[in-house]
């Protein structure tokens, strides 16, 4: 099975994510501006809310990479919203990628809120769902 993990962030939180996901997968994890050579069987991708939607990378990333992507599974932080999969739903059904049902989410540091999140008890459970994620 082939895994392979990308990454979009601003603060810094979801590359903590992506990294300790990697780690667990035994692959490196990668921003979002490189692309897929070969097809990935699952790929965890982090992102995260920014005014209510994913960053125009991410989508950008999923559109030009879609004959390469099996499925997605998400990983990600925020500081209010507890799930990405509707903003990217719409993106992966218009580019017939499956869209896991499986999340992994986390509260993010923002400005004052969430201080020192994610932390090292988020980053071991990242990597206990990606275990389970593969392992399924």
């Amino acid at each position: 099975m082939n895994i392979a993990v990308r990454y979009y962030t601003r603060s810094g939180n979801t590359k903590k994510l992506a990294d300790a996901a990697a780690s667990a997968a035994g692959v490196k994890a990668e921003n979002v501006d490189v692309p897929l050579t070969e097809k990935a069987d699952i790929l965890f991708l982090g992102c995260s809310y920014y005014a209510f939607d994913v960053d125009a990378s991410v989508k950008e990333f999923i559109v030009n990479n879609k004959d390469n992507i099996c499925k997605i599974v998400l990983i990600g932080t925020s500081a209010m919203m507890k799930s990405m999969k509707k903003p990217v739903r719409k993106i992966t059904k218009d580019a017939g990628i499956e869209l896991s049902e499986e999340e992994f989410h986390c509260k993010g540091e923002f400005k004052f809120a969430n201080k020192g999140r994610p932390n090292e008890e988020d980053l071991e459970s990242v990597k206990e769902f990606v275990g389970r994620v593969i392992n399924l």
